[in-house]
């Protein structure tokens, strides 16, 4: 899904969670086991061999280094899998969460547009808010779930109050250009 035209849509939360998880869990173990693959490859062909007995084996920087390569193997391998059937869910979120960040830099210039009536940072607001709520009954982040309610309502008065007719449904990325 492109990021432009980012659309609410429910997501299955069960699956949702038991993808996550196996996903983490898999990335953690080809991320544990590549790392010491690259470790003793490097050490192995740049290594220092000659080790006394006590001391340091001076090749710490290429196990660092073994750990930057698995981990970009890893990251590589996780994104050339996003658009499987398997990874909908998971890479949906995080287009939306990344998404969320985008909004949240510049929310107190879209909020303050919103009390002065703009029609885009209205929409961008209830996009923003009603996409919080969805991504947090999705994680279980149910401490702030009334803030989020009660930012939503706000929004949703003061577009009632303009005699406007928005929804999440109407908004777009390129909305945040003015902002």
């Amino acid at each position: 899904m492109e990021i432009e035209k980012m659309m609410l849509v429910e997501v299955d939360k069960a699956r949702y969670r038991q993808h996550l998880n196996r996903v983490i869990a898999v990335f953690i173990a080809c991320l544990a086991l590549s790392s010491l693959l690259c470790g003793q490859l490097l050490i192995a062909f740049f290594g220092n061999q000659a080790v006394s007995s006590g001391e340091s084996t001076g090749n710490l920087h290429l196990n660092f280094l073994g750990v930057l390569l698995g981990f970009a193997i890893c990251v590589w391998g996780l994104y050339q899998q996003r658009h499987r059937d398997y990874f909908r869910e998971i890479y949906y979120v995080s287009r939306l969460k990344a998404l969320q960040n985008r909004i949240y830099r510049k929310l107190k210039e879209i909020r303050l547009a919103g009390s002065q009536g703009d029609i885009d940072a209205l929409t961008i607001l209830v996009f923003y808010f009603s996409s919080q709520k969805l991504v947090y009954l999705l994680d279980d982040n149910t401490l702030t779930l009334s803030q989020v309610d009660r930012e939503i309502e706000a929004t949703k008065t003061r577009i009632a109050a303009l005699g406007l007719n928005i929804g999440p449904q109407d908004f777009d990325a390129s909305l945040l250009e003015k902002f």
